[in-house]
């Protein structure tokens, strides 16, 4: 079945213009134009949702690129493609490890806040916080600098 890029961009939760950008990077090689006018078909989705999955989790186009280069290759560039798709993954594993880090930072306010409404005041958990911090970030850096 064949589709217009309106009718891709609705599927896939994209915009035209994100889907034209792709094309006019290289990035769409086996779309074809009739009439001058973008037409996908069944089998694009599968590589449309690859640069999605990739451009969602960050990847810079300059390493999109060269996936699709490798990929339009074949074979001989396995090895390439499998090196990009692991450093990515590394990526994805950094950026939730950061993720994480903040989330603790968004519960913590959370709690702080719930609390503070409970008890009318931000008083009484501000001197608790003082004296014994409870988030990792509100403690005081145990190898102070030196002042000069």
């Amino acid at each position: 079945m064949s589709y217009s890029i309106k009718q891709v961009a609705d599927m896939m939760g994209a915009t035209t213009s994100t889907l034209r950008y792709y094309d006019q990077e290289g990035l769409l090689p086996n779309v074809t134009r009739i009439n001058g006018r973008r037409v996908f078909e069944d089998i694009d989705f599968k590589w449309l949702r690859v640069l999605n999955c990739l451009k969602k989790t960050n990847m810079p186009i300059k390493k999109i690129k060269e996936y699709c280069i490798l990929a339009q290759k074949g074979d001989s560039t396995l090895e390439k493609r499998y090196d990009l798709i692991k450093e990515q993954k590394q990526n994805i594993l950094s950026q939730i490890e950061q993720l994480k880090y903040y989330l603790k930072e968004v519960e913590y306010k959370e709690w702080y806040y719930e609390t503070a409404i409970k008890e009318g005041t931000e008083k009484n958990i501000l001197a608790k916080m003082i004296d014994n911090p409870t988030f990792e970030n509100d403690k005081i850096p145990k190898n102070k600098p030196k002042r000069r």
